[in-house]
């Protein structure tokens, strides 16, 4: 029997120097973001009281196809680049499937995650406009956790609102993120104006991302040469992350396959776009056919179930009005523990896409998600965040539907984390104490009904 090739790796001289910026390419641009105060567009200046200027301009690009990855950034992307693909054998073997199962393995990443190839940039761009201090909001604390040891790379100083639900469900990430030196408080807190009005109103509310993005830039404005650095959702992050896909390009072109369907799990669309984005400018220059499956959260179906309009991005009301689907600013996810999926809204560049049918959105229950997370662990050796469950869960679809078929499709998802700080959450599965959530139309259109008139 002949030996076969389980990894593929790229040597570091073949790590992508440039990032893809997929808006050069589309068809049909998104739609700008509104100034919530005009509701005119929004230039990058407008952008530069929050964010670093570089990332405002990157922020806006719908022209420049390719944005080279400074040196110091692709310099510190060696510690773990290129990160592995890896053929799922022992998963094909598992599900009996005639498919060939490929996944992107960015687990491998000093904090177990793929934000740090966004956090690396944002953190490098601070730093060269002279900033001192950066805030962020972390779901899970996989952003929180990145954006913390990146701070520290490039000398600033971090500080970070852990939605408060998963502070008290994943200790240990806030662990990490205090190891590397950052401050770190569950949101919503009574240190901003925006937590505590929420508190006032619900003393009792557990948290989201909304809540944590509002905290974090109150306190970037109120903070003297401080910035405010995000992990998902804008257009500069998905830039970033597309690192992801374009090394996978050249992984697979090794491999001698290309994949017919791509799958990230979705909570605002990074770790989605930066698998997905590369290969899409084929399906967008050359028509080629591929599938690309955004796998979401039953219990925070933006895409499957929410609606396409100018939203904020945080609870208050502090960031600029974007096109996107969303359920609300307002929308209170379940307590589900993949944390990092408990955003209310879609990136406007993910947006545009599904708008234009170039990609596809399932939802998966929380039961399935950690189902599948366990029968990767047992076939792979590799616990999977909770976030990763989604995009393993829908995979497992497609590999059944193939083993129905007949037919052997190769099938590439991105591995965005593992899930060795989220045992906890292991524990209550196994436990049998975890369970599904489930949101009536009316929940939808109730909260829905809120935001009208934005």
């Amino acid at each position: 029997m002949s030996e076969r090739k389980k990894r593929y790796f790229l040597a570091e001289e073949e790590i992508p120097r440039y990032w893809y910026n997929i808006q050069a390419d589309m068809k049909t641009k998104p739609m700008p973001p509104l100034n919530p105060a005009t509701h005119q567009p929004l230039k990058p200046e407008d952008m530069y009281p929050i964010f670093a200027e570089e990332l405002c301009r990157q922020e806006l690009n719908q022209t420049d196809t390719w944005i080279e990855i400074p040196g110091p950034v692709r310099e510190m992307y060696k510690y773990y680049r290129s990160t592995p693909l890896v053929r799922a054998y022992g998963l094909e073997e598992a599900l009996d499937t005639p498919a060939h199962i490929y996944f992107k393995n960015e687990s491998v990443s000093p904090i177990g995650s793929h934000k740090l190839n966004s956090a690396l940039a944002q953190a490098y761009y601070c730093k060269q406009e002279g900033v001192t201090n950066v805030t962020t909001e972390t779901g899970a604390g996989q952003w929180g956790a990145a954006l913390s040891y990146a701070a520290k790379v490039f000398g600033l100083e971090a500080a970070v609102y852990q939605v408060k639900i998963s502070y008290e469900q994943k200790p240990y990430r806030r662990s990490i993120m205090q190891t590397f030196g950052a401050q770190v408080t569950a949101s919503p807190s009574m240190s901003t104006r925006a937590g505590k009005d929420i508190l006032t109103v619900n003393p009792n509310y557990q948290g989201s991302l909304g809540t944590a993005i509002s905290e974090a830039i109150e306190l970037a404005r109120m903070t003297p040469n401080c910035k405010y650095t995000l992990g998902s959702v804008l257009s500069h992050v998905t830039l970033h992350q597309t690192i992801i896909g374009l090394e996978a390009e050249k992984q697979m072109e090794m491999a001698g396959e290309y994949p017919d369907m791509i799958i990230g799990c979705f909570g605002g669309g990074s770790n989605f776009g930066g698998i997905c984005f590369p290969f899409m400018r084929h399906t967008i220059l050359e028509g080629r056919k591929t599938r690309y499956i955004a796998a979401e959260p039953a219990s925070c179906p933006k895409l499957t179930r929410g609606k396409f309009q100018y939203d904020f991005g945080d609870e208050a009301g502090y960031t600029p009005l974007l096109p996107m689907f969303t359920l609300g600013h307002n929308f209170a996810p379940a307590h589900i523990h993949a944390g990092g999926l408990r955003y209310h809204g879609a990136g406007v560049i993910v947006s545009q896409l599904l708008k234009d049918k170039l990609m596809e959105a399932v939802d998966i229950q929380q039961l399935e998600s950690f189902e599948a997370g366990c029968l990767f662990a047992r076939a792979e050796g590799i616990i999977p965040a909770p976030e990763s469950c989604h995009a393993i869960a829908s995979a497992i679809r497609e590999a059944k539907l193939c083993k129905e078929s007949g037919e052997s499709k190769v099938i590439l998802f991105n591995l965005s984390g593992h899930g060795l700080i989220d045992m906890a959450s292991y524990d209550k599965y196994l436990a049998g104490d975890l369970v599904n959530y489930s949101l009536t139309d009316e929940d939808i259109q109730k909260n829905l009904e809120e935001i009208k008139g934005i």
